[in-house]
């Protein structure tokens, strides 16, 4: 019996004990969704080859703008599209001072993306209605990399805010929280409002950190999402196989080791 709740407790945090674990069931209906969620589409590669550089759905034509909250050192994704494209973007950023390259397709805002608005912090919504106003449209880009307050900004917008994005690339950070069992629900809850309006369409794993297992499933602690809306599907979608990783992943740390999303994810 000791030896059973130890193993309860224990989670893949390197070693510490957090709280007591999810089911497995509850895990696998997560996995579950992903699989059911993702949608082979044709992609295309935006930014550079480490990190910062996504798999996008090949679909901008008539897109001007995109929402890119997390600046950090590099801005490559928005630099190409502003080339390619001609899409302005709006960057935010409380931790840095000013985006790391000029461009005049960009506008910076300090501020950290969160649940609420205050001097340092704005929440999306609040933010999209004070750089567009009322002509948000439905037809913009989100690339959010948010070092973990993802989770903040999505259960604070609101389905008809999120539905504004014709595609969203997200990187999600601590993953293996999905193995807490307190944890879990809130996650699951978060994918399924994501999951009812967007499909998935590239999974890629942040080899930053290794595999976290727990009960015998794996998943990368920090992983990047790209997502397409269900209704831009019937043009772009392949009808293909999936297959990771793809042809043009690259590890966003060269020097480690490289972490493939696990089968189990997205393979049906």
């Amino acid at each position: 019996m000791f030896l059973r709740k130890f193993f309860d407790r224990k989670l893949l945090d390197h070693g510490h004990i957090r709280q007591a674990a999810a089911k497995r069931s509850d895990v696998e209906e997560l996995i579950s969704d992903f699989r059911a969620a993702y949608t082979p589409t044709r992609l295309v590669r935006i930014g550079g080859d480490g990190d910062g550089g996504y798999m996008m759905p090949d679909d901008f034509d008539g897109i001007t703008h995109c929402f890119s909250p997390g600046v950090s050192i590099t801005a490559d994704f928005e630099d190409h599209i502003a080339r390619d494209y001609g899409i302005k973007s709006f960057l935010a950023d409380a931790s840095v001072d000013n985006p790391p390259m000029d461009n005049p397709l960009f506008e910076f805002d300090k501020k950290f993306l969160g649940a609420y608005n205050d001097d340092i912090f704005t929440t999306l919504n609040s933010w999209m209605t004070q750089k567009l106003g009322d002509q948000t449209g439905n037809d913009l880009v989100l690339q959010m990399d948010i070092e973990g307050a993802e989770f903040d900004v999505l259960i604070e917008s609101s389905v008809e805010t999120l539905r504004k994005f014709r595609m969203m690339v997200i990187e999600y950070h601590s993953m293996q929280r999905i193995f807490e069992r307190n944890s879990l629900p809130l996650i699951k809850a978060v994918f399924r409002k994501l999951h009812s309006q967007f499909a998935i369409v590239h999974m890629h794993a942040n080899n930053c950190s290794p595999l976290a297992t727990c009960r015998g499933l794996e998943v990368p602690p920090v992983f990047e999402v790209s997502y397409l809306r269900r209704d831009r599907l019937a043009d772009l979608a392949t009808g293909g196989v999936v297959s990771l990783p793809h042809p043009q992943d690259h590890p966003n740390v060269p020097a480690n080791p490289d972490v493939v999303i696990p089968e189990v994810w997205w393979r049906g």
